[in-house]
């Protein structure tokens, strides 16, 4: 290579890739393939830069596209890249970086080809683009027709069998994300995909038996989170003032643009660290959930899913059942580290809640943790910085709550943790969700010790749905007063708002009765809120929706107000809150009305797919480390306009 700097611009013009996109077919065995790897460039850190980068080669792709009929290059850069694979794990073994560095150039070429690829054309069309060769135009060889299918088996053979070393990190990141490529057509259409050439061999044939590995890979990329190397231990390290062996020997390789690649042109600085601390953990837990969303076959279903749903702990010596495949072991300890660590994202909230529905052995994992508040705490978090959060990434966390609490034991255990000096936490009103009260109804008999606040809170709640009835309801007698004297304007319809909030106070009514019922000797701080507020109350006594509910709140009310009045004027917090301990001890239990326990359970939708596989993708757009697309070109989900 020679030593100048060139800029992006000039990658049209570019000798080796006019060469490769050109009429001219190119033998596998051609010394230009060595001539064109041996590049150097700091990996684009982020979607300008990708974009620039995509620009800038469009024309050399779609120049490809119209040649390799005839030519067969594209075939003849993955065969190239495929024979070096077979001695990938040894040059690792023998730090052979030059070997490492040109077969990672090989796959990035042929990740940004693919990308281009999958845009301009069906499936159909790339699969017949693996199958042409030096022959006649369009023709091709039947000898030749699982290239693709090879190409899937060697990425996935690299990421399960290559060690993750720092000069194996960047081709481990390629692999991964060379994979989510070959999976992103569903980006290009508006429905969910069933039936995919990728999906067929992904779940058949010579790519099925590594799925479990694969899985298993990608969660303990996630669980590990290894950062990137630092810039000494690169590849190819970055040209110092004198150059070093392997930048002088790979100036004498080829010349060109090849050479000391900055997307910002002569002079720029070396490319900033990404803005992830781990690549490798981003992208293994894309590829890990599209693949965990990937449709089931029409004789099969997905096995990669079938790997998520039972896999089992290290510390599990049970066999594994002769009827589930592609399970396998894996540190749960690890694992919930990671997740209770990662809960920031979108992707990682996501994992959770699979794991969480689909997964039982790691349910109960977790449930049997006594240090849930470590997973509790984020997911709370996401929840109270609501407004920062996509609805999205919300929902998720609300279920995930829903699904804890489902389990008794949890609700049990978690009413006997104490926080202190929660960082992120300070009052302030909340938004209100039927998930939410959801949960809340499931731990309401296991509500122990309740804070102040807490109590509160509930009472808040209720007032606050209280003065929205209130309104609702006249602004409804308003309305139709009005449509006596006029038959022009429609009537809003306030019978459904009125349904829709009378639903929730009854919720929290029963929250409130099945606390009482249940534990009311365990939350005096609950008692004392309901006699603070208790005129709240008092227009539901006799309302048809709520007066059987009513019943045990009104008794309650009436026993400790009268304990109260007894006791004298002037009572200080303290001489209530005895009173009402007391008088907890007194109640005849007898005398509450046994209301069905309150348990919510989380459903699924019937199609989750036309749910969860947009939301993937859109977190593989957003989210994918050197990964650009058009956004243009996307189908699947409406982005927001800047």
């Amino acid at each position: 290579m020679g030593s100048n700097s060139s800029r992006i611009g000039d990658l049209p013009k570019n000798e080796y890739l006019k060469k490769l996109s050109g009429t001219e077919s190119v033998s596998e065995n051609d010394p230009f393939w060595n001539q064109l790897l041996s590049f150097s460039f700091p990996a684009p850190t982020n979607s300008t830069e990708l974009k620039l980068l995509e620009e800038a080669t469009i024309s050399v792709c779609r120049s490809l596209v119209v040649n390799n009929p005839r030519t067969g290059n594209l075939g003849a850069l993955i065969k190239v890249f495929l024979s070096r694979t077979k001695e990938l794990k040894l040059s690792a073994e023998c730090q052979n970086h030059i070997f490492i560095w040109q077969t990672h150039n090989a796959l990035f070429i042929i990740c940004c080809l693919l990308k281009a690829f999958i845009c301009e054309m069906s499936e159909e069309e790339l699969q017949l683009h693996f199958t042409y060769e030096e022959k006649a135009p369009g023709s091709y060889s039947s000898d030749s027709e699982d290239l693709l299918e090879e190409l899937l088996c060697c990425l996935m053979q690299l990421i399960t069998d290559i060690p993750l070393l720092d000069i194996t990190y960047e081709i481990s990141v390629e692999a991964v994300s060379t994979m989510v490529v070959f999976l992103s057509c569903q980006l290009f259409h508006k429905e969910v995909l069933r039936q995919s050439i990728s999906h067929k061999y992904l779940m058949r044939g010579r790519c099925l038996p590594y799925t479990s590995k694969l899985v298993k890979t990608l969660l303990y990329n996630f669980i590990r989170q290894e950062k990137p190397p630092p810039p000494g231990a690169q590849v190819l390290p970055q040209q110092s003032e004198g150059g070093g062996l392997l930048y002088g020997l790979a100036s004498g390789v080829a010349t060109g643009l090849w050479t000391v690649f900055t997307l910002g042109g002569v002079g720029s600085k070396a490319a900033a660290s990404p803005e992830l601390p781990s690549p490798l953990a981003n992208q293994s837990l894309l590829l890990l959930l599209v693949l965990a969303n990937l449709t089931d076959a029409a004789d099969a279903p997905n096995p990669y899913r079938q790997a998520i749903m039972s896999f089992k702990n290290t510390q599990d010596s049970s066999p594994f059942p002769s009827s589930i495949p592609h399970t396998f072991q894996i540190n749960f300890n690890s694992l919930y580290t990671a997740l209770c660590e990662q809960q920031t994202s979108d992707q990682a909230t996501l994992l959770l809640y699979t794991l969480l529905h689909q997964n039982s052995n790691v349910r109960t994992y977790m449930l049997a943790r006594t240090d849930m508040e470590n997973l509790v705490l984020p997911i709370l978090e996401i929840l109270y910085h609501v407004e920062e959060r996509n609805s999205h990434h919300v929902y998720m966390a609300l279920i995930i709550l829903l699904i804890l609490t489902e389990d008794d034991g949890f609700n049990r255990s978690i009413h006997e943790v104490i926080l202190k000096n929660i960082t992120w936490y300070s009052e302030r009103d909340k938004y209100l969700h039927t998930n939410c009260l959801a949960a809340l109804a499931n731990m309401s008999a296991q509500f122990r010790s309740l804070h102040q606040y807490a109590a509160q809170r509930i009472i808040s709640l209720f007032s606050l749905l209280s003065k929205k009835h209130n309104k609702v309801l006249e602004q409804a007698t308003q309305s139709l007063r009005g449509s006596l004297s006029s038959n022009d304007d429609p009537l809003p319809d306030y019978a459904q708002d009125l349904n829709v909030i009378e639903e929730v106070i009854r919720m929290m009514l029963e929250i409130i009765n099945s606390c009482l019922t249940n534990s009311l000797h365990h939350n005096p701080n609950l008692v004392y809120a309901l006699l603070y507020k208790r005129d709240l109350f008092e227009q539901f006594r006799t309302h048809p929706s709520f007066q059987d509910i009513m019943q045990n709140i009104d008794l309650v009310i009436t026993f400790f107000s009268s304990r109260l009045l007894q006791a004298g004027a002037e009572l200080s917090v303290e001489r209530v809150l005895e009173i009402i301990k007391q008088g907890a001890v007194a109640l005849p239990k007898d005398r509450l009305k046994k209301f069905p326990e309150l348990k919510f359970k989380y459903v699924e939708e019937e199609q989750p797919e036309e749910f969860f596989i947009p939301y993937v993708w859109s977190l593989v757009y957003n989210s994918a480390v050197g990964l650009y697309w058009n956004p243009q070109d996307i189908q699947l989900f409406t982005l927001d306009s800047d």
